[in-house]
């Protein structure tokens, strides 16, 4: 018996078309972060200045995270076609994002244990070099949030529908690195508003209290970037828009149908994969229920079942 030719039914199961330009300006910020990290260590090594050494070792976490960040792009990419994956490697640069957010946490803690134990134990600042440098860190962190602006939103797609999918299409390994950026960015902006009032009010206690507010915007950066890739990674997201749309079909298209099973997650930027059976009296084609939910093109896999009730 001759096999069945059943390459037209195939397709393929990458539903992420990649960031290109995020994974180059992520290398770039690596880059510029990497050499900053290494002009701020040995120049606090060279100066014996303990200002100039912490925020060296502090951009060096921030140098991790983003190389973290270029890797998983790298990596998603060089396995796009290895069949081990069923539904492609986009959840790797989620990934990626999740891990870069534990280390977001971690900075965050260490600027909290920092802050308070300079509040209880004060030392002698070095505010014109403190503030040179802060400056200096401020424009690094500028110019690499600039290469990793949100740059992802003229990949998306326009809805012929009312719901707003906009911030399921988010870059979640792109927003971790700029995240990561951001915070750096404005730890240092604080810095130099404390180092400031420390320097020409005599409030030396400025620059730890900043610290301590700089923790806690950082650790709330990094509990929503961790909760936003957590669900992903568990999928958990059966409350998203796009659930109630496919009960809605099936309710207009399919009136006397019942719903046994649903299953629906993520697997690219916007893009869901959907398990479907269902349940009625008289004879449904699969690919009519397929078809009506084609109209939600975020919708990229379908799987149908369909039971005839007696």
């Amino acid at each position: 018996m001759k096999p069945l030719d059943v390459s037209r039914y195939t397709h393929a199961h990458q539903f992420n078309e990649g960031n290109p330009l995020a994974e180059k300006n992520t290398l770039r910020a690596v880059v510029i972060t990497a050499v900053m990290m290494v002009v701020e260590i040995v120049g606090g090594y060279v100066l014996n200045s303990m200002a100039l050494l912490a925020d060296g070792w502090h951009m060096s976490s921030h140098a991790l995270a983003l190389g973290l960040s270029a890797g998983a792009y790298a990596l998603a990419r060089k396995l796009a076609g290895d069949r081990r994956f069923a539904f492609g490697t986009w959840k790797i640069e989620v990934l990626g994002g999740y891990s870069s957010a534990l280390l977001l946490g971690v900075v965050a803690a260490l600027m909290l244990f920092q802050s308070v134990e300079r509040l209880f134990s004060p030392s002698a600042i070095h505010y014109d070099e403190a503030i040179i440098i802060a400056i200096i860190g401020l424009a690094v962190n500028v110019l690499c949030a600039w290469l990793l602006k949100d740059g992802h939103h003229g990949h998306e797609h326009a809805h012929g529908h009312d719901h707003d999918h906009a911030h399921h299409h988010h870059d979640i390994n792109l927003r971790s690195a700029y995240l990561h950026v951001i915070a750096d960015a404005a730890t240092s902006v604080l810095a130099i508003g404390a180092l400031v009032g420390g320097k020409f009010l005599g409030a030396a206690w400025l620059d730890p209290a900043m610290g301590i507010v700089g923790a806690g915007l950082v650790a709330n950066w990094a509990y929503g970037l961790l909760r936003q890739s957590g669900r992903i990674l568990l999928d958990a997201e059966m409350d998203s828009p796009v659930v109630q749309e496919i009960r809605d079909v099936v309710a207009q298209d399919f009136p006397t149908a019942a719903i046994s099973d649903l299953h629906v997650w993520r697997v690219g930027k916007g893009r869901y994969a959907c398990i479907l059976a269902l349940v009625d009296t008289t004879p449904i084609a699969a690919d009519a229920v397929r078809r009506s939910l084609a109209v939600h093109e975020e919708i990229a896999h379908v799987s149908v079942e369909v039971a005839q009730h007696p």
